[in-house]
């Protein structure tokens, strides 16, 4: 056993079969374990929250398709580094061996660095996979966004972090086996839910669990309590992650405080996030989305409050703008809502992206060239202010496949 290695690296499943996680993607007869077994395996995106296996499963990928696999990290590489990897592709394909790289944080590529891997990607020199924690419609480029798939990778669920730790408990080879450690079940749930889905924050505080206790028990026996536990993800500090389950659930209550009117709670889960160190810029990006969705036409003055709350939050920063939150959180809660416009936009994205690029009018269309005009663009266009009352009436503006189609319902 190398213990050199941390337990959580030593951990790292080597095959599909041990992966634990991810049923929905690697699961019997789910789409990313076909491609794996049928060696079809495209460039990809693997979106995830820490710790839920994004990393071991790229590896995975490649030993089972029999790839070459090169690993770099967007935090600490750049084009140079992106550069030699394509290269090291061109000489294994020429032998015959196709390589798979992969990009960890791969978010943090700038768009000229994103654009190194394009032609590659697209000439099938190498086979992407992208690991972020981030929104990649957001984060990455949409050049190389459309050259790739998007699998989502979900939270550990607490039973599944129960297995992983569990599994380095009994493997007397690469986990702590060997060792006589007592840890009852009751622990080792409490363990599980506290890490928040991250095998890497369990295995992590596990081991330093078992080496607290050890130092502190002479005995043979190594007996980890809930207060070792405690400790230890304290020396982890990892007891609120920005990208953790409880993040979410933060966030969650408060948007659904403000949204029920409740200043009070809306205030303290504001308070809870700020005294966990959450972005302020975060939560002011929440409540400009906060002043359209629920509050929308109900109160015109609420989006200018939320956007005049970020400017603050951008001005004068932690910890003075938390008072410019607590200002906005509880505007929005106490104001009217309406959810008419955000059941508009919904309703209209759906059936743009369902009815597809259907044709506008003719009358609506510009006619900037002779050509335009003799193929009937802008013809029969009414004027609106100069028009009458019932031209107006008898105008259609929406394309035919939604005539008289109402998005706007009071």
């Amino acid at each position: 056993m190398n213990t050199q290695k941390p337990l959580a690296d030593r951990m790292r499943p080597q095959k599909l079969s041990d992966y634990i996680g991810q049923s929905h993607l690697v699961g019997e007869g789910k789409i990313l374990k076909d491609l794996i077994n049928n060696d079809k395996v495209p460039s990809m995106i693997l979106w995830g929250p820490p710790g839920s296996g994004k990393t071991t499963l790229a590896r995975i990928i490649a030993h089972e398709t029999e790839a070459y696999f090169i690993e770099i990290s967007a935090i600490s590489s750049g084009v140079k580094e992106v550069r030699k990897s394509i290269e090291m592709a061109k000489s294994y394909a020429r032998l015959g061996t196709k390589t798979m790289l992969f990009i960890d944080e791969v978010h943090r590529f700038t768009k000229s660095q994103q654009d190194s891997l394009l032609g590659s990607v697209e000439d099938g020199t190498i086979t992407l996979i992208g690991a972020t924690t981030e929104n990649p419609s957001f984060e990455v480029n949409n050049a190389l966004l459309s050259r790739c798939r998007v699998f989502v990778l979900e939270m550990l669920s607490v039973e599944e972090m129960q297995l992983i730790i569990k599994q380095a408990l009994s493997d007397k080879d690469r986990g702590l086996g060997e060792l006589n450690v007592n840890f009852k079940e009751e622990s080792i749930k409490y363990l599980a839910t506290l890490s928040n889905g991250d095998a890497r924050t369990a295995l992590n505080s596990l081991e330093i669990a078992v080496e607290f206790s050890s130092r502190q028990n002479k005995s043979s026996q190594i007996k980890i309590t809930k207060e070792h536990i405690e400790q230890a993800l304290q020396k982890s500090n990892l007891l609120y992650d920005k990208n953790g389950e409880e993040h979410f659930n933060l966030i969650s209550a408060f948007h659904k405080s403000m949204r029920g009117g409740d200043a009070d709670a809306s205030v303290y889960y504001l308070t809870r996030m700020l005294a966990a160190g959450e972005d302020p810029l975060y939560i002011a990006r929440r409540i400009v989305r906060f002043a359209s969705e629920d509050i929308g036409l109900a109160n015109s003055f609420a989006l200018p409050q939320a956007i005049s709350v970020y400017e603050a939050c951008k001005f004068i920063g932690m910890p003075e703008c938390g008072v410019n939150l607590a200002q906005a959180a509880v505007y929005m809660a106490k104001s009217k809502k309406s959810v008419v416009i955000y059941d508009a936009y919904n309703e209209a994205l759906k059936d743009s992206r369902e009815l597809g690029n259907v044709p506008i009018p003719k009358h609506l269309r510009n006619a900037p060239t002779k050509l335009m005009k003799q193929q009937g663009y802008g013809k029969g266009y009414v004027y609106t202010p100069k028009a009458s009352e019932e031209e107006n009436k008898n105008q259609e503006f929406l394309p035919k496949e939604l005539k008289n189609k109402k998005y706007l319902i009071d």
